[in-house]
């Protein structure tokens, strides 16, 4: 067949090149006697395609052609009157007056032909709002309960629509849905049970209740079923303290249902659990290892690919399906193949490595790049796994960098290879070696200006630094502005740190001076200025400032007369993510969508966020306060069951702190008014008239509100704690209609003590050159004192407890530490409030208890003296 028989025979959009003006001219026919079905539901498909494509229809037009087409109502014909109803739900939102084909919709809905009746229902929610609701009240609730299984389902599908404008009026509709829960048909079952949650779900007792009921019926729907698993472990996960051992049994017993959709739901919905235990896994992993013999390839593939999940956190419980994975090493289908594999790679021992790596070797080029990036993260984990691996995988790793293969891919496995490196440091030189040969051909800057970086990072630390010099020369001849930056970077970094590249490096950079960008001729020049030995240690050593607080801090100078000079240490510096997790965890656990972001760039729009949202508030807005210092995570001072839940926030500026107490009231027949929170004790002497409370105005039902005490701060005192108190005006509600009471009385809510301590006035900066860093503190205040942590049973709990007392960051991964290690070096960096820097070294060792010899630099005597006096 030839290519020219071969366009003619593929399948044709027959609507492409559609002219709206031309179909709007043809939907005239809907108004001619008698009606051409045919022609009629042709040009209804021309304009639910137009309206799809998202072309855009004048109002006007819109209303006429939408009123033409209500006169094919007179047609009785099926297909052609659930076109029209496809159409209305499609013209109604951009028409005006579709109220007026209410009554065609109603004599559908109400009369005997259930063909018309559910798509009725549907077409009429959809023009329907908060003030006509009402007056369909009735016929929507017969509806719900109607015995026909479409009419039931279309009714409750259309009632969740509603849900958003007529809230009040669906949940009178309770006893309906209930009814609807227990028909037989399955559709129907399922959007009960779904509308049931939603109605529900802003009471989470209700929603505890709802579940608890369920759980106890044999649902007949394996639709509902699913749901239920979902709804169950939505209730564990929002209250993982209390007693959920009945939720867990009704999991448990969904691995034995006959529909084989809710045994694998149930046991992805174990296996998903937060804190789940291995012995609760153990039942969940042997149904999905009946999956993987199963001869359903998407069974199989489901099976795998949570296996493959599985295997991250309990990787004991999953080895039992060692024999039927590598059965799967050979699955016709490819996609399995791969999990497969990479589930091997993370649960196999050390022996079994080469044996895979030549499994995959065999077919990583018959796959996709999705699946070509989970083997390279299977690979990555296995080499931090086996470290003494490494020339296997690293080798592996350097011929598929050579391969064909998109920017995602790519990007995963110079991801891979660099974490090698910084976990494994008998790779590093084979690791650097390899990216240098593949900048060489690379097409992507942003992969090529990583590589630049991370050889300036690692290049001047290895035996012979001078052999990366080429590599990174030639980017300067060779490559567009961009990388030609960063190579400049990579360069500086190799004769600022190599003393005895110096004098080349500065000959290739000057080869640079005349550069066609300015940024590159602008970073040559700076590089210079360093390397032949100008005193520029204080702008080299400069915390780098957050930009957005430092824009506001100017304009704020400018607006406001002042006398003094601009202070740049009341800027706040741009603070760098403390990542708390290990190396496996960040690249398989789960990521909230909303974390996705870079860490730097949320926290900078999340402080400006907080700045905006302080400074909405008068009171606060008139102590001119200045920038933003820090703000803590919430600390809760409340049960989460109890009435009103109470969170505090803590906000640290330059001389002021500010406590945000967030109010929620769960009580939906109760509304609290005039609240505040009174606090008392601590150490500091505070005068009545520096203390500004600002009263929330109401709390009403699960409608979160702010109340805020701000007084002068005193970083001085490390520690100091207070007895809190919530106090409001407490007036009754109907909880149907809102109506209040306008008689109220005063009462109060003992709250926990909300503590003000030393870290709270540190910002956690990491200095990626510790040694630099505190050389270049060598003139300010040093402080080293000795302490026996005699209660500290390990090494790595002293780490853990030293920073969290001094809430300073670790640089370097110093705050990782060896199982077995008897001797630990610790590197903090963090500044304090005011703008101060500290710098602290710990050296650790292990005999019966932690000794540790403490040094803090700084450039202020008695902050290092306050630093030491919060250890002991």
């Amino acid at each position: 067949m030839s290519p020219r028989d071969k366009d003619e025979d593929a399948p044709r959009n027959p609507f492409l090149g559609l002219e709206k003006s031309t179909v709007l001219q043809e939907a005239r026919l809907f108004n001619e006697m008698p009606i051409n079905v045919r022609k009629c539901l042709h040009i209804l498909t021309k304009l639910l395609f137009l309206v799809n494509q998202g072309d855009s229809f004048g109002t006007r037009e819109a209303t006429e052609t939408f009123f033409s087409m209500t006169k094919l109502f007179q047609c009785p014909d099926v297909t052609l009157r659930r076109m029209v109803y496809l159409t209305i739900k499609a013209m109604s939102t951009i028409s005006e007056d579709v109220i007026m084909v209410t009554s065609s919709l109603m004599k559908d809905m109400t009369g005997k032909d259930d063909s018309y009746r559910g798509p009725a229902i549907r077409a009429l929610c959809t023009i329907t709002d908060g003030t006509t609701l009402q007056s369909l009240e009735r016929f929507l609730k017969q509806a719900i309960v109607d015995r026909n299984p479409a009419v039931s389902s279309a009714a409750l599908v259309s009632s969740l629509h509603l849900l958003t404008q007529g809230q009040d009026v669906v949940k009178r509709w309770v006893n309906e849905v209930q009814q609807a829960a227990t028909n037989s048909s399955s559709m129907a079952q399922y959007h009960a049970l779904g509308l049931l949650y939603h109605i529900k779900s802003k009471d989470r007792l209700a929603v505890q209740k709802l579940v608890a009921t369920q759980t106890r019926k044999h649902l007949s729907s394996p639709f509902a079923s699913c749901l239920l698993i979902r709804y169950a472990v939505k209730v564990m996960e929002q209250d993982p303290d209390a007693e959920n051992a009945g939720m867990y049994e009704f999991l448990e017993s969904c691995l034995r249902h006959k529909h084989e959709m809710v045994v694998y739901e149930a046991a992805r919905a174990i296996v998903n659990i937060r804190n789940v235990t291995a012995r609760q896994v153990a039942p969940a992993v042997s149904v999905l290892q009946l999956f993987l013999s199963s001869p359903r390839p998407v069974l199989r593939f489901a099976a795998v690919r949570t296996l493959n999940k599985v295997s991250i956190s309990h990787p004991n419980a999953v080895k039992t399906c060692v024999l039927d994975m590598e059965n799967l090493i050979t699955d016709s289908n490819r996609s399995v193949a791969t999990l497969a594999i990479t589930t091997l790679l993370k649960i196999g021992s050390e022996s079994s490595v080469d044996r895979l790596m030549k499994q995959i070797s065999s077919f990583i080029s018959e796959i996709s790049d999705e699946f070509k990036i989970v083997v390279v993260e299977a690979i990555r984990a296995l080499c931090l796994k086996y470290p003494q691996k490494y020339p296997v995988l690293m080798k592996f790793l350097s011929d598929v960098l050579r391969d064909e293969g998109g920017y995602d891919y790519k990007k995963a496995i110079v991801g891979a290879i660099s974490g090698i490196i910084e976990h494994v440091p008998e790779a590093k030189e084979s690791g650097l070696a390899q990216l240098c040969e593949y900048i060489e051909d690379c097409e992507h800057p942003s992969l090529l200006t990583t590589i630049l970086h991370m050889l300036g990072e690692r290049g001047p630390s290895t035996a012979h630094p001078s052999k990366y010099i080429r590599f990174i020369y030639n980017r300067l001849i060779l490559e567009n502005s961009l990388v030609r930056a960063a190579a400049v970077d990579a360069l500086s970094k190799f004769g600022s740190q190599c003393e005895d590249l110096k004098d080349s490096v500065v000959v290739l950079l000057r080869r640079c001076l005349m550069d066609g960008d300015d940024e590159v001729r602008d970073r040559v020049a700076f590089a210079l200025t360093v390397l032949e030995g100008q005193d520029v240690a204080p702008v080299v050593n400069q915390l780098p400032l957050s930009l957005s607080s430092l824009e506001r801090a100017l304009r704020e100078y400018l607006d406001t007369p002042m006398e003094q000079s601009f202070d740049l240490k009341t800027v706040p510096v741009e603070t760098s993510p403390v990542n708390t997790t290990s190396a496996l965890q960040e690249m398989f656990e789960p990521v909230e969508p909303e974390l996705l972001s870079t860490p730097a760039a949320s926290a900078e729009s999340q402080r400006a966020e907080t700045e905006q949202r302080l400074g909405a508030v008068p009171e606060l807005a008139e102590l001119g306060m200045g920038p933003l210092f820090r703000s803590s995570g919430p600390v809760m001072l409340t049960e989460s069951e109890t009435e009103y839940v109470v969170k505090a926030y803590k906000h640290i500026f330059a001389e002021r702190v500010v406590f945000e107490y967030n109010v929620t009231n769960t009580l939906n027949d109760q509304v609290l008014e005039n609240l505040c929170v009174a606090m008392e004790g601590g150490e500091q002497e505070i005068d009545e008239d520096d203390i500004v409370v600002v009263n929330a105005d109401k709390a009403a039902y699960d409608q979160p509100c702010s109340t805020y005490v701000s007084f002068p701060l005193d970083p001085t005192i490390a520690s100091q704690e207070f007895e809190t108190c919530l106090e409001f005006v407490v007036k009754d509600c109907d909880p149907e209609t809102g109506e209040t009471d306008p008689e109220g009385y005063p009462d109060k809510y003992e709250l926990e003590p909300v503590e003000l301590g030393f870290s709270d006035y540190v910002q956690p900066m990491v200095r990626p050159n510790f040694a630099q860093a505190w050389q270049a503190l060598e003139g300010g205040e040093e402080r080293e004192n000795v302490f026996a942590l005699s209660n500290m049973e390990s090494i790595d709990e002293a780490v853990t407890q030293v920073m969290g007392l001094l809430g300073l960051a670790a640089c370097e991964k110093s705050d990782k530490v060896g199982a077995t290690k008897l001797r630990h070096d610790l590197f903090l960096s963090g500044v304090f409030v005011g703008g101060h820097e500290i710098l602290a070294r710990a050296r650790m060792a292990f005999d019966d208890g932690v000794n540790m010899e403490l040094a803090i630099r700084t450039n202020n005597a008695e902050l290092s003296d306050l630093v030491l006096d919060c250890i002991a």
